[in-house]
């Protein structure tokens, strides 16, 4: 009996662990589809990107439409953002759910673990090209959002004045239409080309080498010193002969890429954003007058540009990250970004969405034009954008300014430039 009963007792105890194991596989099955239909109802993500570049309610209440997904925005100062990012990662903490990423910016926040990979289609790889700078080790770790081409303007009704009818298609022929304008009076300094220690110098610096060279660093991210030398040696001529005013050394950045609108200068190589705001009453001084071209090469027009683009990234410590991801190629689709480009007055990353705009004359065509360059765009880094890129433009821009001051020769640049960002690339291997 005795028997009987504790074989009766062990079949009890059984069956309740298979009534309890079921239970449990029933509620952890219940759970996963509960997660997965987190992306679908109910679930709220945060952005975080400069206010710039957030989209209007009306598309963000759509998107929820779409998806149930919540997006609140936190816009907050492109200065602010890197800390912010930063400090969250130190307490392992998102600082949104999705946030800004510069360009250079990518390098350093990859090595630290802070961004999760994003899976990108080929098509829109072709379509968006610089998607490159944000790729490494073959993976993509952010979205372009915010384009910004390297394009060149020219002040037209200057050219005119001083009798120029066709126009430069290499360094050596702008050289005689900015000797013409000064000859005739027109402008004392035809170049706007940033000098002082920001890094406006840098990514100029950057621009003016890759798109005259072809390239910037040698494939282990040492500097190419030849090519280097070659345009420290250009800024240096064009310092001497007065194409480049000397107050340039201190100026800010912006101040000079503002000239072009100012009626301060005559060319310049700079920000996307000018192409409309050189006819926008509100903020030119020389409506009607400006237009692009392609950038100058040596011996006939580059074949390259470059894009100091912005984009999103979703923090790796983000609880949300299939809704972020969800978002993420919501806005990035070509009709999107065309309500964006159209709203906010921003260049689209998408060549075919600013195909699109230009078609419809929204955006100017011609020679040099916003649609040709974005056909053009390159990375003037063959491994990506390294994570010491911060510390690597901080002693490129002080080696530009020291030779812009006078303290250094040209030679003298050059061979401190190269010491310093092989340091940096030997360090960092």
């Amino acid at each position: 009996m005795l028997k009987k009963n504790l074989n009766l007792t062990i079949l009890l105890i059984l069956l309740a662990a298979i009534i309890m194991g079921c239970g449990s596989k029933k509620e952890a099955e219940t759970k996963t589809a509960e997660n997965k239909d987190r992306t679908k109802e109910n679930t709220e993500i945060t952005l975080m990107l400069p206010d710039y570049g957030l989209p209007s309610q009306e598309m963000l209440d759509e998107f929820k439409k779409e998806t149930g997904i919540t997006v609140k925005t936190l816009p907050t100062s492109w200065d602010d953002i890197k800390s912010k990012v930063s400090i969250a990662a130190a307490g392992k903490k998102a600082a949104a759910d999705i946030i800004e990423v510069d360009w250079s910016w990518v390098g350093e926040f990859q090595s630290a673990g802070w961004l999760e990979p994003l899976e990108i289609d080929e098509a829109t790889q072709k379509d968006i090209l610089s998607l490159e700078y944000f790729k490494i080790d073959n993976k993509y770790y952010a979205m372009p959002h915010f384009n910004d081409l390297r394009i060149a303007y020219i002040n037209k009704e200057m050219l005119k004045k001083a009798g120029v009818e066709k126009l430069p298609e290499t360094w050596s022929e702008l050289e005689k239409v900015m000797d013409q304008l000064k000859a005739k009076n027109i402008i004392k300094n035809p170049l706007l080309f940033p000098l002082g220690a920001e890094e406006n110098a840098t990514t100029s610096f950057l621009t003016l080498v890759y798109t005259r060279s072809g390239e910037v660093f040698n494939s282990d991210n040492t500097l190419n010193k030849a090519n280097a030398l070659d345009a420290l040696q250009l800024l240096k001529k064009y310092l001497d002969k007065g194409y480049i005013s000397p107050e340039n050394v201190s100026a800010s950045g912006g101040d000079i890429y503002r000239g072009i609108i100012n009626a301060n200068g005559a060319f310049l190589i700079g920000p996307t954003f000018y192409v409309t705001k050189a006819d926008d009453p509100k903020s030119s001084k020389v409506v009607g007058q400006i237009t692009t071209l392609p950038i100058p090469g040596k011996e006939k027009p580059a074949t390259k540009t470059v894009a100091f683009t912005e984009a999103m990234g979703i923090s790796a410590y983000s609880t949300n990250k299939e809704a972020a991801k969800k978002y993420i190629a919501w806005i990035s689709k070509p009709e999107n970004q065309l309500k964006l480009g159209k709203t906010l007055d921003i260049t689209p990353t998408r060549t075919s969405v600013i195909q699109q705009m230009t078609d419809e004359k929204s955006i100017p065509g011609g020679p040099g034009s916003l649609i040709e360059q974005a056909k053009i765009v390159g990375s003037p880094f063959p491994n990506g954008v390294p994570k010491y890129y911060t510390k690597m433009s901080t002693e490129i821009f002080n080696i530009i300014n020291q030779m812009a001051q006078g303290k250094l020769t040209p030679e003298q640049a050059a061979d401190k430039m190269e010491q310093k960002v092989n340091e940096l690339a030997k360090e960092n291997k």
